[in-house]
């Protein structure tokens, strides 16, 4: 029995080792990622950016990696939270780059609000399933259909966008796959 009890205190160290890992490759990615346009007007011509832009930003990083906190707290599976980052990194780079310049024209377009929807999709889900592994992997699914589905949208209007829209459906492809496998690790519900 000591043994087990063994096994399992070295389980609990590799977990929480790279948890630490985890949080510090979020937060140390999102300093770095905040100062890198500050470099760019250094170096780069043209790369001008107004103190409301670093706010937002800001914001946004904080955001971001907060949630990626949050995942990384709410299970030691390495599985379950490399899903969370992948999920949120999908949702950062859909948001920043529809505020930046916009995925369909410009970021004035009206149709660029359904990529925010797909988004939602994904929060709303998360909270329906308790960011269960097994419901996250179906909500992660369900959010890669409808991404797919704006790319249908965005095919009559500009067919470049298609690319696009199916790399962010990738990453939600990815982190469905990521928390299917941290459900394949979980023990099952017993009925009460």
């Amino acid at each position: 029995m000591k043994q087990g009890k063994a096994m399992a205190g070295i389980t609990e160290d590799g977990a929480a080792g790279a948890g630490r890992w985890l949080r510090r490759l979020v937060w140390g990615g999102a300093a770095f990622a905040w100062l890198v346009p500050l470099g760019a007007q250094m170096f780069v011509p043209g790369a001008l950016w107004t103190p409301l832009d670093f706010i937002v930003w800001g914001v946004m990083l904080l955001v971001a990696a907060g949630l990626c906190e949050v995942g990384l707290r709410l299970s030691g599976d390495l599985a379950y939270r490399a899903g969370m980052v992948v999920a949120v990194g999908t949702s950062f780079l859909i948001t920043w780059s529809n505020l930046a310049v916009g995925i369909i024209g410009d970021e004035d377009n009206p149709l660029n609000q359904m990529f925010f929807g797909v988004i939602a999709i994904a929060i709303v889900g998360a909270f329906l399933v308790r960011f269960r592994p097994k419901g996250m992997a179906l909500v992660m699914a369900v959010t890669a259909a409808a991404q797919f589905g704006t790319g249908f949208a965005a095919l009559a209007y500009e067919q470049f966008v298609f690319i696009i829209v199916g790399v962010f459906a990738l990453g939600w492809l990815l982190s469905a796959w990521l928390f299917r496998e941290a459900a394949r690790g979980e023990a099952p519900v017993a009925a009460a």
